[in-house]
């Protein structure tokens, strides 16, 4: 088995693939104006319009109701992205911090209020670990 990809549901799919498209710096692909794909190297971000819904079964997401699940994504330097995202992003949760497990992160919400992390390993093991999970160009 393999995680292909992670799925919003929003009442607004251009403010937020908008959203996601500054935060990635990743064009999103459209395959109809009620869904759109941020493809990254390791996995997808679907955003999909409350319209598709009911594709599902009726009432089977809400958009703008998460209140437990968090997307992360590696990046090669979290201090540099909270630069760049400060007037973008209204909500931060925190500033870039070394967390205990090493990695240095940065929480925030998109505007539907779904937890985005930023992160950066920090420490070696960290390092060691994500070097191996996800090879990510720090170079630039």
């Amino acid at each position: 088995m393999n995680l292909v990809s992670i799925r919003l549901i929003t009442d607004d799919i251009q403010r937020l693939v908008s959203f996601y498209q500054q935060v990635t710096g990743v064009e999103a692909t459209w395959a109809t104006p009620d869904f759109a794909e941020i493809v990254t190297p390791a996995g997808t971000l679907a955003i999909g319009s409350t319209r598709t819904v009911a594709l599902f079964a009726a009432g089977s997401a809400r958009p703008a109701d998460n209140h437990t699940a968090i997307i992360e994504f590696l990046v090669p330097d979290v201090d540099a992205d909270y630069r760049r995202l400060r007037d973008a992003v209204e909500d931060f949760v925190n500033e870039p911090t070394t967390m205990p497990w090493g990695n240095r992160s940065l929480l925030f919400r998109d505007p539907d209020g779904n937890l985005i992390n930023l992160f950066t390993p920090a420490t070696a093991q960290a390092v060691a670990k994500f070097a191996v999970r996800h090879p990510l160009d720090t170079a630039g």
